[in-house]
């Protein structure tokens, strides 16, 4: 500990007496300074131990005095050393009674000792306190490092936490707790999410002080770029000292280094992550399975989800979710059978301001986070313009790109709601979700996730999953604008003919096409003879010309009749 005026009045060699204030000498002394001034308090810092002579002080005067004495505790001095034998054979009553009553430890200097020995000795203890803080620092540093190999980012919390005595924290970079030491600080470091939320609002490195009732908590940012990776929480009854000061320097470099890979390993990863899926997609699995290695191994042993996600405009997806109502958020959680919304919006508004613009880097941040707590394996590889995720079958990561979707598109109605639209193209996220498959058929989930993605993008939803467009029916695909737009000039020349008033050819070819081309069964729908409705399909095909035997021109036709029926409802 720093020295304290106790220290060195039991300091042998300094023979120093106490004449007041007793019951102060615990204080710390930073610094021993002598000054023969009326009045020093202007060049004082604080905490010193002031030696004076009274050359230029009425130390008899008790006004003065007790004046003095007011200012010098008012400046923090800690302590007045008196050294008798010089001016005064004595330390003057004065002195002494204005020590006492403002609680100042007054401190009488043998005339055999001079106030150099004094400042030699708080130099020497000041010396000694700052090595025994330093040789703790890089013990600390060597117990955190030893366990940091051996047990990761929880065994180094364990260790931080034992050399500040108090807990410690580590967060994810959407905000969320990873792993607390001891374990009873969680719900504490649960309770400081909007603290570490506008710390990373903050260019990093960052740190704050949160002062509570019970605790006083230092928060600070992990991560070398411009935006934190994770967060450390570290809560003590008071100040830390030197000595943990280190220890929890070492716990930020360390912390960095297990959370924030280096660039080239980094990029390392996603070239070969780029690989495995090529090689996946080629029909290559025994390949792709060699080069992922113990990397990305894990992942292809059992079923996994493929995703697909890119960015679309903002202003095409506010005018389908305005224009399909209660569709997007209500028939989303009936078709999915009320997917929870847990990832909170809280988090999607961090994740998505930490990114600005780029929803993709976005979505990635809250997939990984939610992957590197489940201790799942993940694949995010960008492809051209487009991301793509392997994610365990029903792991956390899956549930995330799901959650996450769900809080989007819940911001997505309620800005649909407003009187005005989104102002410029802003991008928005869109995915599609693979059904369950394995190596061998990643080339068809893949396939699969981009029709979902397809489906997404018209729909202006922020995800589709695969099962929804097997379970659900072709027609509503045929809202489509280009669907419509074929269907419009497929059948304009009939619409043309039936405006002149020669004939009812579309609803004739509506029910002919309806009874699969029975002619007695068509006929009596319509009200018409049969050689009526035979002529009738004649025209048909003397109009389009083509041929009604032709089973694809059938299907173009019915399926055209019913996309403009759509429309017309």
């Amino acid at each position: 500990m720093p020295p304290t005026l106790a220290s060195l009045v039991h300091h042998s060699a300094l023979k120093l007496t106490v004449r007041a204030g007793e019951e102060r000498l615990d204080t710390p002394v930073r610094w021993a300074h002598a000054s023969e001034l009326a009045d020093p308090v202007p060049y004082m810092e604080g905490g010193e131990l002031l030696l004076i002579t009274a050359l230029k002080l009425d130390a008899e005067d008790p006004e003065v005095m007790r004046r003095y004495v007011k200012r010098l505790a008012g400046a923090g001095v800690v302590g007045l050393g008196f050294a008798v034998g010089v001016h005064y054979p004595d330390i003057p009553a004065a002195l002494v009674d204005a020590a006492t009553d403002a609680g100042l430890p007054l401190i009488e200097v043998p005339r055999r000792t001079p106030f150099l020995a004094i400042s030699k000795a708080v130099s020497a203890a000041i010396a000694a306190e700052q090595y025994r803080a330093v040789t703790a620092g890089f013990a600390a540093q060597r117990e955190l490092t030893k366990q940091a190999l051996s047990d990761g980012p929880d065994g180094l919390l364990l260790a931080l936490a034992g050399q500040v005595d108090g807990w410690a924290a580590l967060y994810d970079a959407s905000g969320s707790v990873v792993a607390t030491a001891p374990e009873w600080a969680s719900r504490r470091a649960g309770r400081l999410t909007a603290d570490v939320e506008r710390l990373r609002e903050r260019p990093a490195p960052a740190s704050s002080v949160v002062a509570g009732a019970e605790d006083r908590v230092e928060l600070h940012s992990l991560g070398t770029g411009r935006r934190p990776r994770a967060a450390l929480a570290v809560g003590t009854a008071s100040t830390l000292g030197t000595a943990e000061r280190y220890a929890v320097h070492s716990a930020i470099a360390l912390l960095t280094l297990t959370t924030e890979r280096s660039r080239s390993l980094h990029a390392a990863e996603q070239r070969i992550g780029a690989a495995v899926l090529r090689m996946l997609l080629a029909g290559e699995p025994d390949h792709a399975r060699t080069v992922a290695g113990d990397l990305y191994g894990g992942l292809l042993d059992a079923p996994f989800r493929l995703v697909v996600a890119e960015v679309a405009s903002a202003s095409a997806a506010w005018v389908r979710a305005g224009a399909e109502g209660t569709t997007t958020a209500e028939g989303d959680a009936r078709d999915e059978g009320a997917r929870p919304v847990a990832t909170s919006a809280a988090v999607v508004l961090a994740a998505a301001e930490a990114h600005g613009t780029d929803p993709l880097a976005a979505l990635v941040d809250v997939v990984e986070a939610a992957a590197a707590r489940a201790g799942e394996a993940l694949l995010v590889v960008p492809y051209g313009e487009r991301l793509v995720l392997l994610a365990v079958d029903g792991g956390a990561g899956v549930r995330a790109c799901g959650e996450y979707a769900a809080a989007l598109e819940a911001g997505r109605v309620g800005a649909a709601a407003e009187p005005t639209a989104p102002s410029g193209e802003e991008a928005e996220l869109v995915m599609g979700l693979s059904a369950p498959a394995g190596p061998i058929a990643a080339a068809t989930a893949y396939k699969q996730a981009e029709q979902a993605l397809s489906v997404a993008r018209r729909r202006g939803r922020a995800l589709v999953e695969h099962e929804e467009l097997a379970a659900g029916s072709v027609l509503p695909l045929l809202a489509d604008d280009a669907v419509r737009a074929f269907a419009d000039g497929l059948l304009r020349a009939l619409h043309e003919h039936d405006a002149t008033g020669r004939g009812d050819l579309v609803a004739s070819l509506r029910a002919w096409l309806s009874r699969h081309g029975q002619w007695d069964a068509a006929a009596a729908d319509l009200g018409v003879h049969r050689h009526t409705l035979r002529y009738r399909m004649r025209r048909v095909e003397e109009i389009l010309g083509r041929s009604l035997d032709d089973p694809d021109v059938r299907m173009e036709l019915w399926l055209s009749l019913k996309a403009t029926s759509m429309g017309s409802d």
